[in-house]
């Protein structure tokens, strides 16, 4: 967090107005909308139009952030981060301020989305933010603090967006901010140096914070005690060999993991199986019972019951992954 000073310092009152001294764009401060080390974000007012406006008396810290803003803008078909609109200084009569402005995304954080519309949604957003990492990470940047609170749901059409990147690092170098139960140097699961396997831990870290809101903290072995976690969750077996791969590091790339989390998603027949009785005598002579044909026909109902369900699951992940396909290509 901020220091008390740096928090003083950028705590303005609503209305108060910010005028660049470049390219002379004016912005009404609204509300704030979150501070960290680095600097104070308002959600501000251009025109008609709200933005995002990040102040810091950090100079490298934002050109840092702007750079990594302007990475997300060459990675075609990628909304992962918000659009850069502006950059420049804001000179009062104390001081001049170094701020940049970004697109202004809207929507609850992606654990709120899915404590409210269900699981149902966890495999296609992972499909979404899987598929934009990859394309990040071919920039050579990895996003580093990925974790629910930095990730933003938006509707029309419903897609994961990033409003903090503040801990994006170039490949190679240690990760620059981290959150320590999306950290894997925390979970003695590797270090923080800036490489695709490190998000990609991160991001089975965010799957099982979705089935755990209230975090847990590490006992004994930290790698281990995830893994048992993951094993004794049931609801997350459709997951399982996914995360396990994604804390063990065995991922060189997204694009990997998001093909294996895609076989699973669609090979999935959320536990249904035909069921078997043991006791059951092949090429019987004997006639049936009226009592027997009566089971024979409720198994018969249950295991087409069971065949329908699993079409039908199956149709809806299809659906759910050509929709975000085809927003893709919007």
């Amino acid at each position: 967090m901020m220091n008390n000073t740096l928090k003083s310092l950028y705590n303005f009152p609503v209305g108060t107005s910010v005028t660049g001294k470049w390219h002379h764009h004016r912005y009404t401060l609204v509300k704030e909308l979150g501070s960290g080390a680095n600097g104070v974000v308002y959600l501000a007012k251009s025109h008609s139009d709200y933005v995002a406006l990040k102040m810091s008396d950090n100079t490298m810290s934002v050109t840092s952030e702007v750079n990594v803003l302007k990475a997300f803008a060459k990675v075609q078909g990628s909304t992962l981060g918000p659009s850069l609109l502006d950059i420049d200084d804001w000179e009062t009569q104390q001081t001049k301020i170094p701020f940049y402005v970004m697109e202004y995304i809207q929507g609850p954080n992606l654990l709120d989305f899915i404590q409210r519309k269900g699981h149902s949604w966890t495999g296609v957003l992972m499909l979404q933010l899987l598929n934009d990492l990859h394309r990040l990470h071919q920039e050579g940047w990895v996003f580093g603090d990925l974790k629910p609170e930095n990730l933003i749901i938006t509707h029309s059409p419903t897609k994961i967006r990033c409003v903090d990147v503040g801990g994006t690092t170039l490949k190679g170098r240690a990760i620059k901010e981290f959150t320590e139960f999306f950290d894997r140097g925390y979970w003695g699961a590797g270090t923080r140096k800036a490489e695709p396997s490190y998000d990609l831990f991160a991001v089975s870290m965010v799957i099982i914070n979705l089935f755990f809101p209230a975090r847990f903290t590490k006992k004994g072995e930290g790698i281990e005690y995830l893994k048992k976690v993951i094993l004794a969750k049931s609801e997350m077996n459709v997951y399982q060999n996914v995360l396990l791969k994604g804390i063990n590091g065995e991922y060189k790339s997204a694009l990997e993991m998001r093909n294996d989390m895609l076989k699973v998603l669609s090979n999935d027949s959320v536990g249904i199986s035909s069921s078997r009785n043991p006791g059951h005598i092949k090429n019987s002579t004997q006639p049936m019972t009226p009592i027997k044909q009566t089971r024979q026909k409720k198994r018969k109902q249950k295991k087409a019951s069971r065949v329908i369900e699993t079409a039908c699951i199956i149709m809806i992940v299809s659906f759910l992954y050509i929709l975000y396909i085809y927003n893709q290509l919007l």
